[in-house]
């Protein structure tokens, strides 16, 4: 019922290659990301041929975030339409080829909110603060069923045209069919007269 919430994943990315994300949010959801190259050397830095460029698209093309040759990062937005929002990982070729482990945190709606700053900020009680997810949980909740509505009346009326063209090709294909059988006994009957056998 809320907007979908991300979870945290792990992927592997070759050196020369292009990983994408997707994402469906709708308009005036909010969403971030978080994303960082694995480590496996603890205590050494991440090299150079494991840094990564990153670009956040929406459905149109437009950029949210971009970002070129680093090890991690992250971004916040409000997004303007609705759709679906790419996130594309890359890592540069390199001679020999590396492989980089990438961990990626998007999350977006009631989830992409850190209720922890809230409880901070205003120093709030602990049911003040259930109380406010729960406001925020419902006008969610209120949202994505207006959402869920309007995207239910886009499909009715898509099945209603799909339905009268189907309708008006199971016509026009009867009509087709009966012409040729038309035509097929007119021709027999003309064939059979012409060689005397009717």
């Amino acid at each position: 019922m809320l907007s979908r919430i991300g979870e945290s994943m792990r992927f592997d990315l070759n050196s020369g290659q292009t990983k994408c994300i997707s994402e469906d949010i709708k308009s005036n959801a909010m969403t971030v990301g978080k994303y960082s190259v694995v480590n496996f050397n603890e205590g050494y830095p991440v090299p150079d041929t494991h840094k990564l460029t990153v670009k956040v698209t929406s459905p149109y093309g437009n950029f949210y975030h971009h970002t070129d040759h680093v090890e991690s990062g992250n971004y916040a937005f409000t997004a303007a339409e609705a759709g679906d929002y790419n996130a594309c990982f890359w890592v540069p070729v390199h001679n020999p080829p590396v492989n980089v482990t990438v961990e990626f945190d998007w999350k977006t709606g009631f989830a992409a909110k850190d209720w922890s700053k809230v409880a901070k900020k205003g120093q709030v009680e602990m049911m003040e603060l259930e109380l406010k997810k729960l406001a925020d949980a419902v006008s969610s909740i209120h949202d994505e069923m207006f959402y869920l509505r309007e995207r239910e009346d886009e499909m009715q009326k898509l099945n209603i045209e799909t339905n009268s063209r189907m309708a008006s090709l199971g016509v026009l294909s009867l009509v087709v069919c009966l012409s040729v059988a038309a035509l097929q006994l007119w021709h027999l009957k003309t064939f059979f007269e012409r060689k005397k056998l009717l």
